[in-house]
């Protein structure tokens, strides 16, 4: 429980810094002139962690987790340093690129730790604590957030990360000692990192540009298509001759671990990039204030934690894990459409009750997935299968909040120039619908104001209801994962038996 208080720390590290930044955006834009890279602020970050998280968990099999994790929590420290002392918007970007580094180790490394110090038999419960510190996050991070902005200054909203980070360290550093110290030889596929690094990045591109920047059919998205294309597959050609490959690509050979990254990504994609846009409904339609945001989605983190908890208990009783994959998808299928069937009537208490059941389906599928995937690789792979794993949920989040946000926006201006009319744009004293915020809406006469917030109900509509046919997908993904019984540390069998079996299974 010493060796969790620092992990926990540090999982807390991960999940705290969006949560924290986003209540002061409009601020630090404002203070860094800088509206127009406003997305970037959070797509570096995110784009460097997720194409950094194989990277650690490869690291972590050759050198050893905890040399690998406590540079990755001093990465992160350092990025939140300089993001704070940022003086224009172009090295704000770079340095949240920097954090996200240091944060793709953090998740990753917490995950591999845990899986090195307890069986997998044992490994439910202790992950149902790790997703405690979720509610944490998503419910202290915009209150935090919002205290410093409105009370402190902005570059606070980075510093906070220091001490928490020195405590971390400082724990980590005495009490995982004792773990194994890797290989000891790093031989590093740089070149399968530079092209995971450019397929992935253009991925991204393509869907956060795509319909909104440029055109679907323009050059520059037919271009940015045919790099990721070409960089993907000459990722998977160079991780099959590579020695030490930076994901390697045995870990999909076995069936139960491609499910669950299939699961992990399906996951990512529907829940994050559904739970981005609950806040521009609270706001703009319900009213709700951006500091209290954090407080709005406590049901649906409660239902996680409860959930969570309860599920690594039966799995830790039991054995048995394969029911909740399919609970789970069934629950956030039907959260996320329930969701879509919000308009401008919608109370806070409904939005509340459709929470509980997209909480529960992220309790039953947030730690189950991991356990699966790691559960389903050898002993001598953890790192690997935790990175991929991690990695392709990341990905899946990535394209979501892009696709959806996307959606989301070009309904919601369409919407409301119809019915409000061109004239409107001018009305808003912001030049345009994009520009407006909750405040400015306050002020707005009501026709107008009433527009726009159909506009954001049926910009919601229309992101949800694709979310839950995603959502819907990995239903049929759950049902074909088979049940392998976990691995304790008594009866764990050499490496190479394990690899056998699994083969097998």
């Amino acid at each position: 429980m010493v060796t969790m208080s620092g992990l926990v720390i540090a999982m807390l590290l991960a999940m705290l810094d969006n949560m924290i930044v986003a209540p002061a955006l409009p601020t630090i834009v404002g203070d860094l002139h800088g509206l127009n890279h406003l997305a970037w602020v959070t797509t570096g970050y995110v784009l460097a962690s997720t194409v950094a998280t194989p990277i650690w968990g490869k690291l972590g099999d050759l050198l050893g987790r905890r040399i690998t994790f406590l540079t990755s929590i001093a990465i992160f420290l350092v990025g939140s340093a300089l993001c704070g002392m940022s003086q224009n918007m172009g090295e704000l970007i770079g340095f949240r690129a920097l954090q996200g580094l240091g944060a793709g180790g953090l998740m990753v490394g917490v995950m591999s730790v845990l899986a090195d110090i307890v069986p997998p038999r044992e490994r439910g419960k202790y992950q149902g604590v790790m997703m405690a510190v979720m509610p944490v996050a998503m419910i202290g991070g915009p209150l935090v957030g919002g205290f410093i902005t409105d009370n402190l200054n902005w570059r606070w909203a980075f510093y906070v990360n220091l001490p928490l980070g020195v405590v971390a360290l400082a724990v980590c550093w005495f009490v995982l000692a004792k773990l194994p110290r890797g290989a000891g030889r790093a031989t590093i596929d740089w070149f399968g990192a530079a092209l995971l690094s450019v397929w992935i990045t253009a991925l991204v591109l393509i869907t956060t540009w795509g319909g909104s920047e440029y055109d679907w059919a323009s050059p520059q998205i037919l271009g940015l298509t045919a790099l990721t294309v070409a960089a993907f597959a000459a990722f998977v050609m160079v991780e099959r001759r590579a020695k030490e490959p930076i994901m390697p690509l045995s870990v999909f050979a076995n069936r139960n671990f491609v499910l669950a990254g299939a699961l992990s990504l399906i996951v990512g994609f529907a829940m994050f990039g559904g739970i981005t846009l609950l806040p521009q409904f609270q706001q703009y339609v319900q009213g709700a204030s951006a500091t209290n945001s954090g407080l709005l989605l406590m049901p649906m983190m409660l239902a996680a934690m409860t959930v969570s908890l309860i599920g690594g208990q039966v799995i830790t009783r039991t054995g048995h894990y394969r029911a909740l994959p399919i609970i789970g998808t069934v629950l956030m299928a039907g959260g996320l459409a329930l969701f879509a069937t919000m308009d401008t009537g919608t109370s806070r208490t409904t939005t509340a009750l459709f929470m509980v059941v997209l909480g529960a389906g992220m309790g039953c599928l947030m730690q189950t997935t991991m356990l699966i995937a790691q559960n389903s690789s050898p002993l001598n792979a953890i790192g690997a299968a935790t990175g991929a794993a991690t990695f392709l949920r990341n990905m899946g989040g990535s394209l979501g909040v892009s696709l959806l946000s996307t959606l989301y926006i070009n309904t919601l201006l369409d919407s409301f120039t119809g019915s409000a009319g061109p004239a409107a744009a001018g009305a808003t004293g912001a030049g345009s619908a994009a520009a407006m915020t909750p405040a400015m809406l306050r002020a707005l006469p009501e026709p107008i104001r009433h527009a726009f917030q159909t506009g954001v109900s049926d910009g919601v509509h229309n992101a949800f209801v694709w979310a839950a046919i995603v959502a819907a997908a990995g239903i049929i993904v759950s049902l074909f994962i088979k049940h392998v019984p976990l691995r304790g540390f008594a009866d764990a069998p050499k490496p190479e038996a394990v690899e056998a079996e699994l083969q097998t299974a």
